[in-house]
């Protein structure tokens, strides 16, 4: 494959499965999770970093891998000694956030090489979209060989959305969405981001009311179970199982547990019906970059976000 260039992966799974296979150059994974908990502009600085890290630990529990972190990223500080960057994202979301991040950072290290996206999701004769990782060896250099160069607006609009996302007004990500790019699934990432604030009509997201409506319409046996479901049929969100399983239990109200199976309770009944309201009620002190979920719902109509008038929870 080629030499002197810099691939930047999804995670460690795609950059163990890239070397495997050969791929010549120097490999950088990207293990952040950007969709979710508060974000800075420029993620080298010490606020960045302390914000992540009081963000996995009071939502997930976990240490922030810092040093990791900061070692992978210092290895940007001469990225003009490459002669390409490639970067190995999905089509997905938690890809997306993660991408533009990237692309905005590596702006900030004035890069003057070329930016190649390798990006994954509809694959011929296949019904779901595919994952990098997913893809069979022949299919994976088939993508890298289709590789796309990035053209100065496709850059452009990375910098752009990733600076809107870390503002406190996400309703400047409309004009985005049709904004034409190489970056073929930003639309829809930027559509399913809007839909991750409350619903005016239930006080629920898009993700959490089809939770809801999966308990409702199949016979599920566990929390694990759903959590199963909804990864799968999640869409353009790209969740990984810890994020599910925090929604799940967040929405623990709306549903009985038996030894056998849950069960929507009259709750979750009214609120998949639109009959019921309980943005009031329920958790929403998930921060999406630079704005706080508590802040705005999300008005289908119009397809924007309104701002509330309800204090923080």
């Amino acid at each position: 494959m080629s030499e002197n260039t810099l691939h930047i992966t999804n995670g460690e799974i795609l950059t163990k499965y890239l070397q495997k296979l050969n791929f010549e150059g120097d490999m950088l994974s990207w293990d952040e999770m950007l969709c979710e908990g508060p974000t800075v502009k420029d993620v080298t600085s010490a606020k960045f970093l302390d914000l992540r890290k009081a963000f996995f630990k009071n939502t997930y529990g976990f240490d922030y891998k810092e040093d990791e972190f900061i070692s992978e990223i210092h290895r940007l500080d001469h990225i003009n000694t490459y002669k390409r960057v490639v970067l190995w994202f999905e089509y997905d979301l938690f890809c997306h956030i993660n991408l533009i991040a990237i692309i905005s950072l590596i702006m900030q290290k004035k890069a003057i090489i070329p930016l190649y996206l390798v990006c994954s999701g509809r694959i011929d004769n296949e019904k779901v979209l595919k994952g990098l990782s997913q893809l069979t060896p022949q299919l994976l250099k088939e993508h890298y060989t289709n590789k796309i160069r990035l053209t100065v607006d496709d850059i452009s609009l990375a910098e752009k959305a990733w600076s809107i996302y870390c503002g406190n007004n996400h309703n400047l990500l409309i004009p985005l969405i049709v904004r034409p790019s190489n970056f073929i699934y930003l639309s829809n990432c930027l559509k399913a981001h809007l839909r991750r604030f409350a619903d005016t009509r239930s006080g629920l997201n898009t993700l959490e009311y089809n939770i809801l409506k999966l308990i409702n319409t199949h016979t599920i046996n566990s929390r694990h179970h759903l959590s199963g479901y909804v990864l799968h049929y999640q869409g353009f969100y790209g969740y990984s199982d810890l994020q599910i399983e925090r929604i799940v239990n967040s929405l623990e109200s709306f549903y009985t547990e038996t030894k056998d199976e849950l069960i929507l309770n009259r709750d979750g009944y009214l609120l998949i019906e639109h009959q019921k309201n309980v943005f009031n009620t329920i958790d929403t002190d998930m921060e999406y970059g630079g704005v706080r979920k508590c802040e705005f719902t999300y008005f289908k109509d119009q397809n924007k976000l309104i701002k509330t008038t309800l204090n923080a929870h």
